[in-house]
């Protein structure tokens, strides 16, 4: 098994726990040892919950193996009922007490707790946490609403929401943003979820004309059990971006019946005007590098390409299972997918495409960090500064208004560390030059000094005599015309070629030698 610092999904009890901190009056018995607890913290710290998740822990011990676990489980089925009253109990094992064969689901067939059972069985060494949702979401849907008879009359205006849930990226504003566009539009939204659901939620699932799915991850086995078992059929279109929100209500105007008219809640874009306006016209061509689950990296990407100009130079996504929905995706742009969860295949990739922006998750975030090229995140998993105490939606029209903050604001301050560069040597900007405003004055260089720029891009004055510099003036020069993403490597790569062939100084000459040796 390979390790590593980082994972962008979490094994799939973790997308079990989500769906169970989801929903309300559901709670998850898993059977985990001792330090399999750890989940909690995502609820808590990171998406800053005021109470931990509804789950009980078995939490054997290594004493008890040498007795039966299988009874410390049914026992803690017993407490976890007799003390929470929950609607319904999750069953399921941690990837670890998966090598016990316990046997969790059919230890909950012999238990007489009074409350519905759904067993959950995730293969933890084959399937990921957002699988695991799905698979926990759709569990729930076929036991509660499986059994119920559609009613005759419904009326065509009436929906479901499919999807949002607890760790999703900015899922709780979504629902209110998109809830609130679909009543202004003439839509009755019946039942939301699993975020805020309850069981009785779930039932009454049948009773609405059609379902929305707005995160597929999570949402799509659902929407599909139930347009095969009631034939309700589902909208996929995910309105991320103003386009996307157009098409979304096309598409949910028609399965409602309702004409195709003016949308209400359109003027609330600003995105539009803002990214056409003078201001935004060094945005056009910008390179962007674009990764996270499937639903926003590919919103991302498009929105990027067609509503704000920027080229995007990669695209992919750490979920395996919504790959050919990337790579379709990546052909509309001319770029050849990633499909990875290892953030070091990820970071080269960023390397190799020299975006000028990166979109991605917080592995992302650190990555351009590294790298000092702009980064403003798109999708989980994220950190706490992504679950935002102020309304910060990513859908429908008010959410083109947020990503554009998001997306255009790094690349804004990026400008502006730019023109500092550029204007550097400028006599009124110089290191050297007086204060124009104040009375003080700069400091006299040393006699002999010579300004050399250092790898952190900053001005410096080292006391090097002139005939002995690395480093020539020009050479200097010309090394400031190479794009920034890259300068530090060009730097290294000409300082090593010229050790190799003891060169000294450095000329312009032996900067394009360098260049050359190390293109063949």
């Amino acid at each position: 098994m390979k390790l590593t610092m980082w994972t962008y999904e979490g094994p799939p009890h973790v997308g079990a726990m989500r769906i169970a901190a989801s929903m309300k009056g559901v709670h998850y018995v898993l059977h985990a040892p001792q330090g399999d607890t750890y989940a909690d913290l995502l609820f808590t710290m990171i998406e800053r919950r005021p109470s931990r998740p509804p789950v009980t822990y078995t939490t054997f011990q290594a004493r008890d193996l040498a007795g039966s676990t299988a009874d410390v489980f049914k026992t803690a089925c017993r407490d976890a009922a007799e003390r929470f009253q929950p609607d319904a109990l999750l069953v399921g094992a941690s990837c670890t007490a998966e090598l016990l064969q316990d046997d969790p689901a059919g230890l909950a067939r012999t238990l007489d707790v009074g409350i519905p059972v759904v067993p959950l069985e995730l293969p933890s060494y084959q399937k990921k946490e957002n699988w695991g949702a799905a698979e926990t979401f759709y569990r729930l849907v076929r036991s509660f609403a499986g059994g119920r008879e559609r009613p005759a009359n419904i009326a065509p205006n009436s929906c479901n929401i499919l999807g949002p849930s607890a760790l999703g990226f900015r899922n709780r504003d979504d629902v209110t943003e998109i809830s609130r566009l679909l009543a202004a539009n003439g839509i009755d939204v019946r039942v939301v979820a699993p975020l805020g659901a309850t069981v009785a939620d779930l039932a009454k699932l049948p009773e609405a004309a059609f379902n929305i799915v707005l995160y597929p991850e999570i949402g799509d086995s659902a929407a599909r059990y139930l347009k095969k078992t009631f034939g309700m059929p589902f909208v996929s279109t995910i309105p991320i971006g103003v386009g996307a929100t157009r098409a979304f209500l096309t598409e949910v105007r028609a399965l409602a019946g309702l004409p195709n008219e003016e949308f209400v809640g359109e003027a609330e874009d600003r995105a539009t005007w803002y990214a056409r306006s003078v201001d935004s016209n060094y945005l056009t061509n910008k390179r962007v590098f674009v990764f996270g689950d499937a639903t926003h990296a590919i919103a991302a990407a498009r929105i990027a390409a067609r509503e704000l100009g920027f080229k995007v130079c990669g695209i992919g996504t750490y979920m395996r299972e919504f790959a050919r929905e990337v790579r379709e995706a990546a052909e509309e742009f001319g770029v050849e997918a990633l499909i990875s969860d290892d953030h070091l295949d990820v970071e080269q990739a960023i390397i190799d495409a020299r975006p000028e922006l990166v979109l991605g998750t917080q592995m992302e975030r650190h990555i351009a960090k590294r790298l000092r090229v702009p980064c403003a995140v798109i999708s989980s998993p994220v950190h706490v500064q992504d679950f935002p105490a102020r309304y910060s939606p990513q859908m429908g029209f008010e959410g083109a208004n947020v990503i554009f903050d998001s997306w255009v604001h790094p690349l804004m301050m990026g400008l502006e560390e730019h023109l500092l560069q550029m204007f550097r040597d400028d006599f009124e900007f110089n290191d050297q030059a007086q204060a124009s405003h104040l009375h003080g004055h700069a400091p006299a260089a040393a006699a002999g000094a010579t300004e050399v720029v250092s790898d952190d891009e900053t001005l410096v004055l080292a006391e090097v005599p002139a005939d002995d510099a690395a480093w020539t003036p020009d050479a200097e020069r010309e090394l400031k015309k190479i794009p920034f993403f890259v300068r530090g490597k060009a730097r290294r790569n000409t300082e090593l070629f010229a050790a190799r062939k003891g060169i000294r100084p450095i000329t312009v000459e032996t900067l394009y030698d360098a260049k050359a040796h190390f293109a063949r």
